[in-house]
């Protein structure tokens, strides 16, 4: 990681939310979310979220460097129908090692749809896979089960 990355800094990032970003396409498998309301998922929120904090910290990430959310803490407050646009505005507010801090706001042109808290943490990819290779030996060669629908 560059000593580029300080409190302080900020990014915004756009979306505009297909209808393949609502809750029904969360789990396709799942009458409960089938029966829901074409909106704007939460889990998709906070995909979006971490994906603004991810462009915000690229510049400052070192050859082979990237960052893994470790802890999300927001709200989801206004539902967002498809064809609006979320814009999302990420501000880093701490930095302590590795592990860096994001207060994170999203907005759909009507209302702030969700704000709160998110922290990454910054690693090596090559230790990163090193570390997940036990994980991935044990389903190598099972085959995946299916969840019933």
């Amino acid at each position: 990681m560059k000593d580029t990355l300080t409190p302080g800094l900020k990014h915004r990032f756009s979306y505009t939310v297909p209808a393949t970003k609502t809750v029904p396409h969360l789990y396709e498998e799942s009458p409960e979310l089938q029966a829901m309301p074409e909106v704007f998922a939460t889990a998709f929120m906070v995909g979006l979220m971490e994906w603004t904090c991810v462009q915000l910290l690229a510049p400052h990430m070192d050859e082979g460097e990237g960052s893994v959310g470790v802890h999300v803490d927001v709200s989801h407050v206004s539902a967002t129908p498809p064809g609006l646009t979320v814009t999302v505005e990420a501000e880093c507010i701490e930095v302590k090692g590795p592990r860096a801090k994001f207060r994170v706001a999203a907005h759909d042109g009507v209302d702030e749809i969700g704000a709160g808290i998110h922290d990454r943490f910054i690693v090596a990819w090559n230790r990163f896979e090193r570390g997940l290779a036990p994980k991935r030996a044990m389903v190598a060669d099972q085959p995946l089960e299916e969840t019933p629908a």
